[in-house]
């Protein structure tokens, strides 16, 4: 299906303009002139998680390719479904089009990080792992892709009410005999010895969460956009194409009940310190939870990653970098030789010093 492309050229010169993290505006590559973007007093609201459901099971929107005409060189091209941003790929001029699925984004995280900053924090990350192959950062010093993407992710406040049952650990001492070995003979001592009183509990405790982000992404691992956290969501914007314009942008591709699920299990975590602290004692032990979730609302945004892909030994690995705190996570390869090495030192050493405690005389008869 054919869908309009929309794009920003400059006054001055007419060539496309993108959005620039450095001046938080846009920008033509060309003149350098940049184009400020109007601040919206639109309202950053939350949304009712049950009534989204409700409604989602009434609509269901057809997923088809997007055929898109490119505004400068006519050239048309043929983007997913969820896909809101692109580039040309013919002159790289940037190509917006409109939203197809039933839950649109109403905010963003505008990028912050700019592409050589970002890169600089890459091969910075890359040169702080360790075992990593010294030949990769031989690699990195040259050119390589590196990919601006807004992707969408979920936000969601709760109240949870959390019935438990488990056992309260106290420690104690008690004294006991044991047979110690004293100058290499052995002997009959009292020691003392920790012992853990359990105690079964039963209770209810209440949390508020608030802003817990999933990605809705599928472009992206989950592990990797877990890592990137945190997200300062309370600078959120009103969404605005022109924050999108040069880069490319998603809609969710995983849906509001199925994020809500991964965002149970980041709640879970939380809940379980908070058993625990009531618990209270020296260690606790949960057994059983029961957890209701009520005044659930949610929020559909985009958030800006950079991300790219290098090639080592035949085996592709991805990383990302938060695009508004630089953050960098990813895969990472590891060179087999330096970490064998390490334990052969390691053997050498332990060795040695095995060889010395069991023969005393030996490090006089070479000071000799």
């Amino acid at each position: 299906m054919k869908f309009k492309s929309i794009n920003f050229t400059c006054k001055n010169c007419g060539a496309p303009l993108r959005f620039s993290p450095i001046s938080n505006s846009l920008s033509c590559e060309f003149c350098a002139t940049n184009e400020s973007i109007e601040q919206s007093s639109q309202e950053i609201k939350e949304y009712s998680f049950k009534e989204a459901l409700n409604f989602l099971e009434k609509h269901h929107e057809q997923e088809i390719n997007k055929e898109i005409t490119c505004n400068k060189c006519a050239a048309t091209f043929t983007i997913s479904p969820y896909s809101i941003s692109t580039n040309c790929p013919y002159c790289g001029t940037p190509a917006i089009t409109e939203f197809r699925k039933e839950i649109e984004a109403k905010s963003l995280l505008p990028f912050q990080i700019p592409q050589k900053k970002a890169q600089e924090l890459f091969k910075k990350w890359i040169g702080s792992l360790w075992f990593a192959p010294s030949k990769l950062k031989k690699i990195l010093t040259g050119e390589y892709k590196l990919k601006g993407y807004y992707l969408p992710h979920w936000t969601y406040d709760s109240e949870t009410h959390t019935n438990y049952r488990g056992e309260r650990g106290d420690v104690y001492y008690v004294n006991v005999e044991r047979n110690v070995i004293v100058n290499g003979r052995q002997e009959r001592q009292v020691v003392r010895e920790a012992r853990i009183q359990w105690t079964p509990v039963v209770g209810a405790v209440d949390n508020f969460f608030d802003d817990i982000t999933v990605g809705a992404s599928k472009t992206i691992s989950h592990t990797i956009l877990d890592t990137l956290e945190p997200w300062y969501t309370d600078v959120l914007v009103p969404f605005n194409k022109k924050y999108i314009s040069g880069f490319d942008s998603e809609e969710y591709t995983i849906g509001l009940d199925n994020g809500f699920e991964f965002a149970k299990l980041k709640m879970d975590k939380v809940i379980r310190q908070t058993i625990k602290h009531k618990i209270g004692g020296d260690q606790q032990r949960i057994s059983r939870m029961e957890t209701k979730y009520s005044n659930t609302t949610y929020k559909n945004v985009l958030f800006p990653i950079w991300t790219a892909e290098f090639k080592w030994n035949n085996k592709m690995y991805n990383y990302a970098i938060n695009g508004q705190t630089g953050k960098v996570t990813g895969e990472r390869p590891y060179s087999w030789v330096k970490i064998i090495t390490l334990i052969l030192t390691i053997m050498l050493i332990v060795g040695g010093f095995v060889y010395l405690d069991a023969h005393p005389n030996t490090l006089n008869h070479l000071s000799t």
